[in-house]
């Protein structure tokens, strides 16, 4: 059973990853690596490393993800 979950959140990894480099919209890029943080959280926490995975949710999805969004805003104001 847990093999074939993290099978599957592998696969979700690469796609979401495939589709964050090839977008052509920035915004959808940057929640395309907020999901791929956040799925990449759970896989740590399957593998029993809640430390790991709770530092990549709140560092991976939260803060990179709210530090693009305001340069994004930055850049759309000039």
């Amino acid at each position: 059973m847990t093999i074939a979950i993290m099978t599957g959140l592998m696969l979700f990894l690469c796609l979401v990853a495939v589709y964050a480099v090839f977008s052509h919209v920035i915004i959808h890029a940057v929640v395309a690596m907020s999901v791929f943080s956040i799925i990449t959280a759970v896989v740590f926490l399957l593998l029993q490393a809640p430390d790991v995975a709770m530092t990549e949710a709140v560092i991976g999805a939260g803060l990179v993800t709210a530090f693009f969004i305001l340069t994004l805003n930055k850049i759309e104001e000039l």
